[in-house]
């Protein structure tokens, strides 16, 4: 799974900076809104960086004569701050000893960041990566790979980085997890480093391509290639700081969805042109052009978060999409065809029935995509291609935070895929403007907590449940269902609600409660005909409605109410409601919420 942006080192006899410029420019095709370089010329240190195309970088040369020959250069697509000179790329630490540049994303950049200003490092840009540059230096003494060892082992992500020392000269030190690095060799005591190919075709003929947790060390006269494996005392803080004053993981990153779906977003919504960038699938962006059919393969609630994407990617993006349990895939036999692609989702990436389903459809030539929350896992390895969630460790053992953000990668998925075919411009524009200010909705569903808890204060001795949904929340009825199950141990059972006459109604009475998420969309009133329904059988009923239906209220035992938005998007605000119930119902039960009885976090047997 690549990342966006591009780098380029140099170490050699040559003048560094034409090296690469040129390069820069040969990476440039992968898109990018700024650039910068940094060069070693004798006693100086020479960083110049522009907004912009990289016409503004080489403006910025033109008057400067600089002979180093030994240097790095990135071209930057924005994700963690804006499109600034300070957060474009090199980046440095407090004494200008540390160089680096970096594609991927650090998932843990906040917590690193606050540690290192508590020792007293000042941070000069709004970057995650600049968090690494801070804490190479912690780790600095006199050795550059030995700190950059260090530092990497507090290091959760995913990273292509060059990393280069005043105090430790000679030598560019690079490092790769789960994003594309190459080290090209002239065979002249020379080498090239770069995240493309095409960045040294024009200088080197052998390439060394680095592997997942390598880091080379790069000097005039060898390349060294270090592999860890040794053992090393796990780095980590107790359970307790790690709750941040939650008193249980689950609604910690429950409270985080407003962030994690800001992480999913950023750098990845072009809102002007109603489209989305998804770096982990250019190299395949043509073979996904000519795709007519999608197969989506989950287990559990990544099962669930596939469902949305069908409605999303079906109505939308216009490609017929099926939706399997990866238990069931690998015996369904399915038919495939050139036009078919697999798309695996998995929050652990280890999911041994997804990996198995995965397996098959490679086994049969077809186009493989995955959307994953752990960088370097197995499902990130065997796709083609992917996307990865950016929601950090998951630690509670019912899904929360990665289920959202699953669905906000289907959401930039269907963006991508539907602009490649008939979405038009002002449809896709309004799903990207909708999807910017779904972190803001987030924040007000969460405000609703306090509400939340009265009500399973309310609830908590019934033992059944119904959860009705339609269209878009009809998988959100089906999640909302198995989190009570999981956390609470209540049964509960997830319908879509034209289902309701079908059968189910007969259970219901005054002890049978049913939660009936019924937001005004396209479906409200088949909705509220079911509502009707039940409440002529003297069921109780919870609603989730939208902002300003007062009228459901008549109707309702419950509201809880959530902002509006694109129909396609509500299910990320509609299942907030749904966890936070699960897990208020769960802890007055007495239920271990985060580690709840005979389940695990990822299932990797059959």
């Amino acid at each position: 799974m690549n990342m966006m942006c591009g780098i380029v080192g140099y170490l050699g006899k040559q003048k560094a900076v034409p090296i690469l410029i040129n390069g820069l420019q040969r990476e440039s095709y992968r898109g990018y809104d700024s650039s910068g370089l940094v060069i070693f010329d004798n006693d100086k240190t020479i960083c110049l960086k522009a907004v912009g195309k990289l016409d503004a970088l080489e403006n910025k040369l033109k008057d400067c004569n600089i002979e180093g020959t030994f240097g790095l250069g990135h071209v930057r697509w924005a994700t963690h701050g804006g499109v600034t000179e300070a957060n474009a790329h090199p980046h440095s630490d407090c004494h200008g000893n540390i160089w680096l540049v970096h594609n991927g994303i650090i998932e843990n950049y906040r917590e690193l960041k606050e540690g290192l200003e508590k020792e007293g490092h000042v941070f000069s840009s709004e970057t995650d990566t600049e968090v690494v540059a801070h804490l190479i230096e912690k780790f600095f003494h006199k050795n550059l790979e030995e700190a950059v060892r260090k530092a990497l082992r507090q290091v959760r992500g995913a990273y292509a980085l060059a990393i280069i020392a005043k105090k430790d000269p000679g030598k560019i030190v690079v490092a790769r997890l789960s994003s594309p690095l190459l080290i090209g060799i002239t065979g002249k005591k020379e080498y090239l480093v770069a995240s493309d190919a095409n960045a040294i075709a024009p200088y080197a003929k052998k390439v060394v391509n680095l592997d997942d947790n390598e880091i080379a060390v790069i000097t005039p006269n060898d390349l060294l290639i270090l592999r860890e494996k040794q053992p090393e005392l796990l780095e980590i803080e107790s359970e307790d700081a790690q709750k941040k004053g939650f008193p249980h993981f689950m609604l910690k990153e429950i409270m985080e969805q407003s962030e994690t779906i800001d992480n999913a977003l950023k750098g990845r919504v072009l809102t002007n042109q109603g489209a989305a960038r998804l770096g982990g699938l250019e190299s395949v962006k043509e073979k996904l052009r000519e795709i007519d059919s999608i197969d989506i393969i989950a287990c559990g609630t990544a099962y669930h978060a596939g469902l949305v994407g069908e409605y999303m990617l079906e109505e939308y993006a216009g490609i017929s999409t099926d939706v399997d349990l990866a238990s069931e895939f690998r015996y369904r036999k399915p038919i495939f065809d050139k036009k078919t692609a697999v798309l695996a989702i998995s929050q652990s990436g280890e999911t041994a029935d997804t990996l198995a389903a995965l397996k098959e459809a490679k086994r049969k030539g077809v186009q493989t995509m995955g959307i994953v929350n752990m960088v370097g896992s197995s499902v990130a390895r065997e796709t083609d291609a992917g996307v990865y969630n950016r929601a950090g460790a998951e630690i509670g053992v019912a899904s929360t935070k990665a289920f959202t953000s699953q669905l906000a990668i289907l959401a930039l998925l269907t963006l991508y895929l539907g602009r490649q075919k008939e979405l038009s411009v002002v449809t896709g524009q309004r799903i990207a403007k909708e999807l910017q200010l779904l972190p803001g909705l987030i924040k007000t569903v969460l405000s609703t907590s306090v509400q939340i808890k009265k009500l399973a204060e309310k609830y908590k001795d019934y033992n059944n449940f119904f959860y009705l949904g339609r269209k878009y929340n009809y998988p959100v009825a089906l999640e909302g269902a198995l989190k009570l199950k999981e956390i609470s141990y209540i049964h509960a059972e997830g319908y879509g609600a034209g289902e309701l006459k079908h059968g189910p109604i007969a259970l219901i009475d005054e002890n049978f409660p049913t939660i009936v998420i019924a937001p005004a969309d396209s479906v409200y009133e088949k909705n509220i005909s079911n509502i009707e329904e039940i409440k002529a059988r003297k069921g109780k009923i919870i609603v989730i409605a939208t902002e300003g239906d007062e009228g459901i209220k008549k109707l309702a035992n419950d509201v809880i109410y959530i902002p509006k938005t694109l129909e396609m998007l509500t299910p990320i605000l509609s299942v907030i409601p749904l966890q936070l119930f699960a897990y208020h119902m769960g802890v007055l039960r007495g239920c271990d919420v985060d580690k709840p009885r005979n389940l695990a976090k990822s299932v990797t047997v059959e």
